[in-house]
């Protein structure tokens, strides 16, 4: 089996590496290739990976390249993982939103509109150079905007699936506090990437006993004190939702937060450049403990999970994807790309059924959707008015004196990667 990972010169690729090691009975890989066109950092990043390997004991071989067509020929799966215009970009799209009162953040709001317009066409162009190169390869993305991105590859006619470690964190934060195996958890996850809520909590599989009511009675405080949101809120709303919702149930809030303190970009810069001087260290053969703040955590095990499902037929029955709707949230076109339990084999994603939502979710998913749907079309096309209609129906900005100042910013900052700009 060979695997490829774009991005592959990441700082964060020594946590997939470390996750392909221990985990190579469920994922068996013979071939790693890291593809990125940053060589010093890969060359940096593939030693450490090929010492991992080494000290675990695991038979695979790790290449790099920063040839892509060479890289992805013949992988049997291609995983996204880029960031078109470094940490350099997101620091931009988590600073200029706030001079409008708007929160800066890379995956939502104007911040992760500029993220989309610039990795839409990139990550497209990567997928027809798969898809001529080896058209039965799986694209598993966790390049952001995830379900953004995801669609733009699905309505191409790519083969492939959005992934996110949110389900999965929950998964093993909760297991943790019922004192059970992870696998024993079964989230009933429902809505769009980064814009989702847990609305049940099962022991033992879809039809299990829901012990969501019991987890936020004896741990809610633990719960709420994560997500940076008030106990009383989840005892009211009677669902955990994710960090991203505090975006939109405390938005004046985060953005007086974010206009006291450097970037999460900064931070995250800084942390590279002491990250990379640790890989290049010849005597370190494991995954170093600051990379756990670095972010992302359990992705590589919901990678190999993923991976091992769309290749072999193994990993765990179901998983939490982004993929087509297809008739599971009725208020939605089929079309739509939402992030759910699904099936997951080697014929792809398909969404478990889904209870009736209540309108608080039901209502802020389909505005959200209906903004996703605009931002594709500016990323596909191009061109201010399409940029301003999805910034004007964002749920976090709407308002059209935002939308014009946002819009010029966005522009302004992003034009060496806007070919229309």
């Amino acid at each position: 089996m060979k695997l490829t990972v774009v991005g592959g010169g990441s700082t964060y690729t020594p946590e997939l590496i470390d996750g392909f090691a221990r985990l190579r009975d469920t994922l068996p890989i013979e071939e790693l290739v890291l593809v990125d066109p940053a060589a010093d950092r890969l060359e940096l990043v593939g030693g450490l990976a090929r010492r991992i390997f080494a000290k675990q004991d695991h038979p695979g071989v790790i290449t790099t390249t920063g040839d892509l067509d060479a890289g992805v020929e013949g992988a049997d799966a291609v995983l996204l993982q880029l960031r078109v215009g470094g940490q350099a970009a997101r620091n931009d799209d988590e600073t200029w939103p706030l001079t409008c009162g708007c929160v800066g953040q890379e995956t939502t709001g104007a911040g992760g509109l500029a993220k989309a317009l610039r990795t839409v066409p990139v990550v497209l162009d990567i997928a027809e150079r798969v898809r001529r190169t080896n058209p039965d390869a799986w694209i598993i993305d966790f390049t952001n905007p995830v379900g953004i991105v995801t669609r733009a590859l699905l309505s191409a006619g790519h083969k492939a699936v959005g992934l996110c470690n949110v389900a999965i964190g929950f998964q093993r934060r909760f297991a943790a506090m019922l004192d059970v195996t992870p696998g024993q958890v079964h989230l009933d996850h429902v809505g769009l990437n980064h814009l989702t809520w847990e609305t049940g909590v099962r022991l033992g599989g879809p039809q299990g006993e829901d012990v969501l009511p019991r987890l936020i009675a004896d741990h809610g405080d633990a719960i709420a004190s994560s997500l940076s949101l008030p106990r009383p809120l989840l005892d009211r709303l009677g669902v955990v939702p994710s960090y991203y919702l505090r975006y939109f149930y405390a938005h004046d809030e985060v953005v007086r937060e974010l206009g006291t303190k450097p970037s999460r970009a900064a931070e995250v810069a800084a942390m590279e450049k002491e990250l990379l001087a640790m890989y290049g260290d010849p005597a370190l053969d494991e995954k170093p403990a600051l990379l756990a703040k670095r972010g992302g955590a359990f992705y590589s095990e919901a990678a190999v999970d993923l991976a091992a499902a769309l290749l072999a037929g193994g990993g765990s029955p179901y998983q939490v994807v982004n993929t087509l709707n297809r008739g599971t949230l009725p208020f939605l076109p089929d079309d739509a790309v939402i992030e759910v339990q699904a099936s997951v084999g080697r014929d792809g994603a398909s969404p478990l059924p889904v209870p009736k939502l209540d309108p608080l979710y039901a209502g802020l998913i389909a505005n959200v959707t209906t903004y996703e749907d605009l931002a594709l079309d500016a990323a596909l096309r191009g061109g201010r008015d399409r940029v301003f209609k999805a910034l004007l129906s964002h749920p976090l900005i709407g308002q059209y004196e935002y939308a014009e100042a946002l819009t010029d910013e966005l522009i302004s900052h992003n034009r060496e990667h806007l070919t229309w700009a």
